[in-house]
């Protein structure tokens, strides 16, 4: 009664489709790990090292846009890839490039930048402790101007607009740094 065949090329592409899609979630987790990496790089001002990172996680992401097998996790890697790139970016050319020149859809964009925040914040205390004030005072003006664009958006109770809620607070931790320098420092009064 039933045609084997058909439910042999079923399990057959049941097979493929697994094996694809563990593949996706094998050089995503590939992503994630080497994105920590570039970012560890970069905080410690190694950018040799970030910019080798940088070009491995360009070919990886390039194999997860490819595969059409949506596991999450593939998200997950895009939004890790845009925070590292983007903070790379910021920090060694002083350039924020856009989701398209990513090749990153628009939300996996955003929340990478509202994970980006967070570095940041980090970046102006290293400087800080650097005594690179300068430094601390462009990264905040970098943060308030992101929060000043999330602030145009109607978010709703979204994901992103959980996420975003973060970058608000970065840049609170940020302004307060600010202000300590400001207030302490005789070369910034």
């Amino acid at each position: 009664m039933l045609d084997k065949k058909s439910f042999a090329q079923i399990r057959k592409s049941f097979e493929i489709f697994e094996e694809k899609r563990e593949e996706t979630i094998q050089n995503s987790r590939g992503i994630i790990q080497l994105s920590k990496k570039i970012i560890y790089d970069i905080h410690r001002n190694d950018l040799k090292s970030a910019s080798i990172g940088i070009k491995k996680i360009k070919l990886s992401l390039k194999k997860i846009s490819t595969q059409k097998y949506d596991t999450g996790i593939d998200s997950v890697a895009q939004q890790e890839y845009v925070e590292a790139i983007v903070f790379y970016e910021f920090v060694k050319n002083e350039k924020i490039p856009t989701h398209t020149q990513l090749k990153v859809s628009a939300h996996n964009y955003l929340m990478g930048l509202c994970d980006l925040t967070g570095e940041l914040g980090r970046h102006c205390v290293n400087q800080a402790i650097k005594r690179d004030y300068k430094e601390v005072f462009r990264t905040k003006d970098l943060v308030d101007e992101i929060y000043g664009e999330f602030l145009k958006f109607n978010l709703r109770n979204s994901d992103l607009r959980k996420k975003s809620d973060a970058i608000k607070w970065n840049l609170k931790k940020i302004e307060d740094l600010v202000y300590s320098i400001k207030t302490k420092s005789t070369n910034y009064q």
